[in-house]
């Protein structure tokens, strides 16, 4: 009988954890359909808002010659015709059915073009997330709280790479690493080595960052008591970094990790079109030049899906890592 008792006392605490971070992901799960919905309503607009005329893109451009017959046939079929309200209501209805319509460029239902070029963009924004963290890591922990030189060369390193804008730091790479040394290809999808400039080129800036903030939480952490008790205990000097220190002075780091995959998104546009990889970001550089209202409005709500999904998991993985905060969780 005390062995039960003693059970379902440990297993109270485990449970209510669980039954908050359920209804922190509802929560943050209900204003991530209002974002989504404020992106589809914006990119609809602005599109529409855009000169030119989306019929144009739809039969080909202005080298296609369309009859005014043509033109007025497509103007009927894709609902240009109606009052923009009108056309509003309808992309709605279509989106809450889960049909993203047709691609005017391509020909294609744009769920398969999603489907087609999502991989490679997760692919680079993934590898350079680790890449980034691997680069924080090594120079944050290995510096911090050492001697005071170090820490200044070192901090000023991370502000360096912070400011490299993505396009030059690529070009850099392109031409250092591609077509001087010609150890890796300038362009491609194909195989790990294609991957390696275009994750550093997103990798290198954003670890700057993170590494800034990092540090910064690592040198108050090792000013902690906690740490030095556990010097006390003999343990090496890497041991209290690595299992102590490292716990408290990346939750900063975590917390920003949900803003880096939308940053890196972002990012992939350039970085795909410089290393001519395939990709949505590609896609959407492609896509609004054209005209295509479903392609263009298809890829921003599965980079917004993809943003607000990281912010819930980067969210739910803090208050994993800190149960302190979960006295705050909605």
């Amino acid at each position: 009988m005390t062995t039960g008792i003693s059970n379902d006392t440990a297993a109270s605490p485990r449970r209510e954890r669980l039954q908050q971070l359920g209804r922190r992901a509802l929560w943050r799960l209900g204003g991530g359909i209002l974002v989504l919905w404020a992106v589809a309503t914006l990119t609809f607009f602005a599109l529409r808002l855009m000169p030119g005329d989306p019929v144009q893109a739809i039969l080909g451009g202005p080298s296609g010659n369309p009859t005014p017959e043509t033109i007025a046939e497509a103007t009927r079929e894709y609902g240009l015709d109606k009052p923009l309200p009108l056309q509003y209501a309808l992309y709605l209805g279509r989106l809450l059915q889960g049909d993203l319509g047709v691609s005017y460029s391509q020909h294609l239902p744009v769920t398969r073009v999603l489907a087609e070029q999502s991989w490679p963009t997760l692919e680079l924004t993934f590898a350079a997330l680790a890449l980034s963290w691997l680069l924080v890591l090594a120079l944050t922990v290995l510096t911090a709280g050492r001697r005071r030189w170090l820490g200044k060369l070192a901090s000023l390193a991370e502000t360096l790479s912070a400011a490299l804008p993505h396009f030059w730091l690529g070009i850099v790479l392109l031409a250092v690493f591609a077509f001087g040394l010609r150890w890796f290809p300038p362009a491609g999808s194909d195989g790990w080595r294609t991957l390696v400039l275009p994750a550093f080129a997103l990798a290198i800036p954003l670890a700057g960052f993170i590494a800034q903030v990092t540090r910064e939480s690592l040198d108050l952490t090792l000013e902690q008591p906690f740490v030095l008790t556990a010097r006390t205990r003999g343990l090496s000097d890497v041991a209290v970094r690595f299992k102590h220190a490292l716990r408290h002075a990346v939750l900063p780091g975590i917390s920003l990790s949900g803003w880096a995959i939308g940053a890196l998104i972002s990012g992939a546009v350039v970085i795909e079109v410089i290393f001519s990889r395939k990709g949505l970001g590609r896609q959407l550089f492609q896509a609004v030049q054209a005209q295509d209202l479903p392609l263009t409005i298809g890829i921003s709500l599965v980079v917004a899906g993809g943003y607000v999904l990281a912010n819930i998991v980067v969210d739910l993985l803090y208050l994993w890592v800190d149960p302190r905060q979960q006295g705050n969780a909605v």
